[in-house]
């Protein structure tokens, strides 16, 4: 079925300012304000490519991309972010176990162009999307989805996940959108007219976009300042979120990391395993289906060495542009490698309408087109077609099958193509052998020297190891990986707990970021379960961030402020009736018992840090009402005790802290998250 039609709208230019503008907009409905997507350079034959559909041509340098490598780079671009806008006919989210519709506004944020310098003082508006209907005030979670290389409404729209346990947590729903995607081009219509633009367009200046929204958030909305955030992504957005909370461990909490390939770099892993995986997907989904397609590229080499042979292949497999040279049957076979990769990629249980319409596990129901690898070499062909005819035709609409209609098609921003040349140099290689392919090695000099032909740039293989620590990440924490072993990305993915912070979680029966679809009756208990884990996991992150934060709970922690703030309810003294309890000598001036009333924050004294209470005497408490409240006068107290009653740790008061030690206890998360486990 033929791509719907997108929508195509004018961004705001980098130098205007829509500050204050929100719209409010459907989830799973078309953004009034999307963009419409450019198509991908499809190879040699297809000439210059055009920058992004958002100005004029990109100056290259001259020389097109080898076959090979073109189709490295599409499937670089295709696999690895499957959630990519524009090719979706309509929102998973609208579908078979989704949750509702729901509001969300669209906002943006004045970014610098360079956070990392100090010359380039210019700045362009960041799309961010806000959803909170579930969001408790004062101090509820955030769940922060880093955005990867497309418009971000469609990624609001494909993380099911994320709106269903936004109720569950309680939590703020916050999308924001990558520089140079989407509407957040730093240089406007210019933004791809040459690598000078270009030149920030990189995951560092990525994630500082992030850290400064998520700032602003904080200090702009009412009741966020000490709001726990949870990074989410998947595919790049999910290597983004595990960076996040390696660069940033300030400002996000955990991550979960959804098919990320953080290891995808250098020689951490083979770099012909990611395809060995999609030909054991085959291979285990019908007998002599891996071998059929093996077999294939044999028989189209055979038959494109002739014109009538050409006319053949261009007829058996109706495509809508005839084959003319062996440069068109060498694209035929790209077209081939990537149908075959997308269905590894998509292989989900349900019916899904994801890149195209398919039915559930729908590489079973193509491999039952590939039973015999002995077939004569047309007989073997004319299967593939009516392989590759169920994944581009399940619906039967269309009349041809046109190989420009893949998901590089509608994935294909340029601005992928420039990160590939730059810092994201992910090696891959086939041999025919352990996988279903022609044999290809991975020549990173060639590619060189196609980056720069192209972009007037040179990658650099080993700058995102140096920068995020490749496989040295043991001293971070927080972050969950998942992967799913139908995946050919969990090749470069983390499959292994690192430490008890940094955890692994696998998916037998997953396909690319399954956990982070909406749910559905027809999911795996092991997708299932592993929902369960990350939502046990985000909840303990939670809490103990909450711990370190919240101004009372932080008490035994690193001290902030000398301000002493209370809620509405006026410091009561007498009886104990709050959740914590400050006995000592000097409280309000008086001896006795002072009384913390719920809800109440605490900021304490830069002086203090380990010390309760060890601050100047200008340390003064005041109510929201305004009225001023005494001093504390630490300095004459007496030694005193702390301890936190049922409404906060279930009856269990911590022991009194008297004399030397005055420190509250370390924390301990409660029963129900210190320990995450599978049921």
């Amino acid at each position: 079925m033929p791509a719907p039609p997108r929508l195509r709208v004018t961004p705001p230019r980098w130098n205007e300012s829509p500050s204050g503008r929100a719209v409010v907009r459907r989830r799973g409905t078309a953004p009034a304000a999307g963009s419409r997507r450019p198509p991908l350079p499809a190879g040699p034959a297809r000439g210059s490519p055009r920058a992004g559909g958002r100005g004029g041509a990109i100056k290259r340098r001259g020389g097109g991309w080898t076959p090979f490598l073109s189709a490295m780079l599409r499937l670089l671009l295709v696999l690895l972010f499957l959630q990519a806008p524009g090719a979706l006919p309509v929102s998973p989210c609208r579908r078979g176990g989704a949750p509702p519709v729901a509001p969300y506004l669209t906002r943006y944020l004045t970014q610098q162009i360079d956070h990392f310098g100090f010359d380039e003082n210019l700045t362009f508006q960041q799309r961010y999307l806000v959803a909170d209907q579930h969001w408790k005030k004062n101090n509820g979670p955030i769940l922060f989805y880093t955005g990867n290389e497309g418009d971000i409404t469609w990624f609001c729209n494909n993380t099911g996940f994320m709106w269903d346990v936004a109720e569950e947590l309680k939590a703020m729903l916050v999308f924001a959108e990558h520089r140079y995607y989407g509407e957040s081009l730093p240089f406007g219509n210019e933004s791809f007219s040459d690598s000078k633009h270009l030149n920030y367009l990189t995951s560092e200046q990525a994630l500082a976009d992030f850290a400064v929204l998520i700032e602003y958030l904080k200090a702009t909305i009412a009741g966020a300042r000490y709001s726990p955030v949870i990074a989410i992504g998947g595919s790049y957005g999910g290597m983004l979120a595990a960076w996040f909370r390696m660069k940033y461990p300030h400002v996000v909490a955990g991550a979960l990391a959804a098919s990320a390939p953080i290891w995808q770099f250098g020689d951490l892993v083979p770099c012909g395993a990611y395809f060995s995986i999609v030909t054991n997907d085959f291979k285990k989904s019908g007998m002599g289906c891996s071998e059929s397609i093996r077999n294939s590229w044999k028989a189209i080499n055979h038959l494109s060495s002739t014109d009538a042979g050409l006319q053949w292949l261009s007829n058996t497999f109706h495509l809508c542009s005839p084959l003319k040279n062996l440069q068109d049957a060498a694209m035929l076979k790209n077209w081939l490698s990537e149908t075959w990769v997308n269905l590894a990629m998509v292989n989900y249980p349900y019916k899904a309408d994801f890149l195209q319409p398919l039915p559930a596990w729908p590489i079973q129901e193509v491999c039952k087109f590939l039973k015999d690898p002995t077939l004569s070499d047309k007989l073997l062909l004319q299967n593939v077609f009516q392989a590759v005819n169920l994944y581009y035709n399940y619906s039967g609409e269309a009349s041809c099958l046109d190989m420009s209609e893949t998901a590089t098609k509608n994935l294909g921003q340029l601005g992928w193509y420039y990160q590939a040349c730059t810092e994201m140099v992910m090696p891959m290689c086939t041999d025919g052998v352990n996988d279903m392919f022609e044999p290809q090695k991975w020549d990173f000099d060639a590619f060189s020297d196609q980056c720069y032909r192209f972009w007037g740039v040179r990658p650099r293989p080993s700058w995102i190891l140096s920068m995020y620590g490749g496989k040295n990440i043991s001293s971070y924490s927080n972050i969950v990986f998942s992967n799913g072993g139908l995946d050919p990305w969990s090749a470069g993915g983390v499959t292994q707990n690192i430490t008890d912070s940094l955890v692994a979680i696998v998916i037998p029966d997953g396909a690319h970021h399954l956990d982070l679809r909406s749910r559905n009756p027809l999911d795996p208990k092991s997708v299932q379960q592993a929902r369960a884990l990350e939502i046990c996991y985000m909840k303990q992150w939670i809490e103990k961030a909450r711990h370190l934060t919240d101004p009372l709970a932080a008490l035994g922690f690193v001290a902030e402020e000398a301000l002493v703030t209370w809620s509405p309810i006026s410091l009561v003294q007498g009886e104990n009736s709050g959740p914590l309890s400050v006995k000592c000598g000097a409280c309000m001036g008086k001896k006795g018992i002072s009384t913390f009333p719920p809800p109440c924050s605490l900021l304490m004294c830069p002086t203090l840090k380990t010390v309760l209470f060890d601050c100047p005497s200008t340390c003064a408490r005041e109510d929201r009402r305004g009225s001023r409240g005494r001093y504390f006068h630490a300095e004459d107290s007496p030694p005193f005790s702390i301890t936190m009653n049922e409404a906060i740790k279930k009856g269990q008061a911590l022991p009194g802290h008297t004399g030397g030690e005055r420190r509250l206890p370390p924390f301990h998360p409660t029963d129900e998250v210190s320990t995450c486990h599978a049921n």
